[in-house]
């Protein structure tokens, strides 16, 4: 439990907002942008959730993760308006595209949006504006969530569920800070065309602006200081000039963050190392591309990428909140997914998003007892332990959440 708290726990310190009049005026919705430590002064305990459940197993783990989010609520007097909306191929198939207007609204006007996952072969042939992915791209982009926070801690209860070896798995407890909503994403030019043979060429561009990089390396340097101080930036400064500016750029902001002991790794680098000696990483910052890729690498150093959260933040507005699974098209209704990537996602909605940390540990102790009691889903399962579906896995977290005593944060 410790583990997983330590990796969740609250960034009090972080205000993102650069520009005071980006702020949200309302007392209610300051705490979307990050700034937990004010949370204790809100009169109102309301909250207006927006969920996506989007495609294949989505719906079935949001409707467990919506269940554990108005349980810890209820102990802590906080009412969740939830609004449930169309996303992905959902929406394909309900409306013709893939984020539709009205989604997008309603997300940005909640205080917080929890989100299933997204895809499937249905639409692989698709063009790419019509693909459920683009949809997920838009919700990033019109939300403004520019810094997405993954962690992958190795919990005590399923270590043997890790690939590698107990002494190299025992321990890894990381954080990668993944830029969002810049980079050969997102760069322009891109496209299609032909080359001087006549040939058929497929280009994207790799682009970072000075800022882009300041925002998400600060982010990164205050996680790192509320962690255990060390950060690691994973760049590709050989090669790219965009890596290279990475580079300056996060060298010269250490300078505010003494205290932090940064350095920097190339990225295949990285990516050898994180299964090499994992426990050598505290906090890892990376642009969007290498971030995705890493980030689902550290996951399967838990042993299983269906119990790993994710927290998506902007400078002000709501943040998105998700699963770092895919949609898993082939168990999809069949009662087979692992629910609790989604259900400490909403967890770290309830720390990240809206600063209610009271109600944040209520869900992940549950999660804890469950697993202490030997309930497993596939995915997770060994020898010795109870094989349970989505909706029973949902159902025992529920009674331990029922059966804890008062929870209070540590001042």
């Amino acid at each position: 439990m410790a583990a997983l708290q330590a990796s969740l726990r609250p960034l009090k310190a972080i205000n993102f907002a650069t520009n005071p009049s980006t702020s949200r005026s309302t007392t209610a919705r300051r705490f979307v942008s990050f700034r937990c430590s004010a949370a204790a002064s809100v009169a109102s305990r309301g909250y207006s959730i927006t969920l996506l459940p989007g495609d294949g197993i989505g719906p079935e783990v949001v409707s467990v993760a919506k269940d554990a989010l108005a349980l810890a609520g209820s102990y802590e007097g906080i009412e969740f308006r939830f609004r449930e909306m169309m996303v992905g191929g959902a929406a394909l198939d309900g409306v013709g595209i893939p984020l539709p207007e009205e989604t997008l609204e309603v997300a940005k006007q909640s205080d917080a949006v929890l989100l299933g996952a997204i895809g499937g072969y249905k639409w692989d042939a698709n063009e790419k504006h019509l693909k459920p992915e683009t949809g997920l791209l838009q919700l990033r982009a019109g939300l403004g969530v520019f810094a997405n926070l993954r962690p992958a801690t190795v919990l005590p209860q399923l270590i043997d569920s890790s690939t590698l070896k107990r002494e190299v798995a025992e321990g890894v407890d990381i954080m990668v800070v993944r830029e969002l909503t810049g980079g050969i994403y997102f760069g322009k030019p891109r496209g299609f065309g032909h080359n001087e043979r006549g040939e058929d060429i497929g280009f994207n561009t790799e682009v970072y602006s000075a800022s882009e990089i300041d925002r998400i390396a600060r982010v990164a340097f205050e996680v790192a200081r509320k962690r255990q101080g060390k950060l690691c930036s994973v760049d590709k400064a050989n090669v790219l000039e965009a890596s290279m500016l990475w580079r300056r750029r996060v060298t010269a902001l250490a300078t505010e963050f003494p205290d932090i002991q940064l350095s920097h790794m190339y990225v295949d680098n990285a990516a050898m190392q994180l299964v090499r000696d994992p426990k050598q990483f505290d906090t890892i910052v990376t642009n969007n591309i290498f971030g995705d890729i890493l980030s689902d690498e550290a996951s399967m150093l838990t042993g299983s990428i269906g119990m790993l959260p994710s927290a998506s933040v902007s400078e002000s507005g709501p943040g998105l909140f998700e699963p770092i699974h895919g949609s898993a098209p082939d168990i999809a209704g069949q009662d087979k997914a692992n629910p609790l990537a989604t259900v400490l996602s909403a967890a770290m909605l309830l720390r990240y998003g809206l600063g209610e940390e009271n109600a944040a540990k209520r869900i992940e102790n549950a999660v804890i007892e469950t697993l202490d009691r030997g309930f497993r889903t596939g995915d997770i399962f060994s020898t010795g332990m109870t094989l349970v579906g989505c909706r029973r896995m949902g159902e025992e977290v529920l009674k331990c959440m029922e059966s804890q005593k008062q929870v209070t944060v540590a001042v």
